[in-house]
């Protein structure tokens, strides 16, 4: 009997792909680049199951060429690269892989607004360009982290790791979610605001919100306006949910203080983007579960989702 093909978009570890091979035949896209759209379309025409990665879009058009596709697992919580509606019509399961990154993510954003506070990537190039010739007290100064207010938008996983680390800085912690979650305030002593209210009295803004047509470009200029002239935004949400002109124009006019962005509208970010001039941006290129530990459990994870549909049981975890 002729094994499925699972198609996956970029090398991954040996022991997730032989855990595949125990029941599907499993094509990898080997190079570390994206899978380019023809190919990827091509093999979604002979798959059943496909292991994609946030660069991969699954849309009408693949979903119209891919009859036989039964599971798209995607390795990463986010999936706005997927229309999960059209594959739900087609019957197609649509997974993730949540909670296995949120630990490492939360650390990564914590360090986002360390470097952004303490102006640390700043500092390095000033080192190394031979600029330090003395010291002064002013010398690039930053802002203080400890008992300050850190405001955080999308109380999820993320944003309660987020939260925690935060206690251990003697922060006091604000939160925006759709609706108050009573109990994320019970386990980290979190307060809910409405929206304005967190901009206003937050001096570090942290975006963790999943990118919907509610999110997208949520933080505008009305939004930084609302800030502190002393405030730090932090992105590592999606680059959609931001006006990043706006953005631009805030960090540009002293509007607020610093941004640190892990995430952008486009990916790679274009290396003449406007935001990449400005002294007081510290830019990552999407880093935040970047650890190899966790890369690996996400692999694990969505081979997991893709051996369990191939097998006739219940996904691991569904969108």
């Amino acid at each position: 009997m002729t094994k499925p093909l699972v198609y996956v978009t970029r090398k991954l570890a040996r022991e997730v792909i032989d855990e595949l091979r125990e029941v599907a035949a499993v094509e990898v896209w080997e190079e570390d680049r994206p899978c380019p759209r023809e190919v990827f379309l091509q093999k979604a025409e002979q798959a059943e199951a496909l292991l994609t990665m946030l660069t991969d879009r699954v849309d009408e058009e693949l979903l119209t060429r891919a009859q036989n596709l039964k599971v798209v697992a995607n390795m990463a919580v986010g999936y706005d690269n997927i229309d999960a509606e059209a594959a739900k019509k087609r019957g197609v399961t649509v997974t993730n892989t949540p909670d296995v990154l949120t630990e490492a993510t939360a650390d990564l954003t914590f360090a986002l607004l360390m470097a952004t506070a303490r102006r640390i990537t700043e500092a390095n190039r000033f080192l190394l360009a031979g600029e330090w010739t003395s010291w002064s007290p002013n010398l690039l100064a930053g802002q203080n982290v400890y008992h300050s207010t850190l405001g955080i938008i999308g109380m999820g996983r993320i944003g309660e790791a987020v939260a925690r680390r935060a206690q251990g800085f003697g922060m006091k912690i604000l939160y925006h979610n759709r609706r108050p979650k009573p109990e994320s305030e019970e386990r980290v002593g979190a307060g809910y605001r409405q929206l304005d209210d967190l901009l206003r009295e937050s001096d570090y803004v942290v975006m963790l919100t999943p990118l919907t047509p509610e999110t997208r470009q949520m933080m505008g200029e009305r939004e930084f306006s609302l800030m502190k002239p002393t405030a730090v935004f932090i992105n590592v949400s999606r680059g959609g949910t931001v006006d990043e002109e706006a953005l631009y124009r805030a960090l540009a006019e002293k509007k607020i203080w610093a941004a640190g962005l892990d995430v952008f509208q486009k990916e790679p970010v274009p290396m003449d983007h406007p935001l990449l001039t400005l002294p007081n941006v510290v830019a990552l290129p999407h880093i935040g579960s970047a650890t190899y530990q966790t890369r690996l459990e996400m692999a694990k994870l969505a081979a997991a989702n893709i051996r369990a549909v191939l097998e006739g049981k219940e996904p691991v975890t569904p969108v």
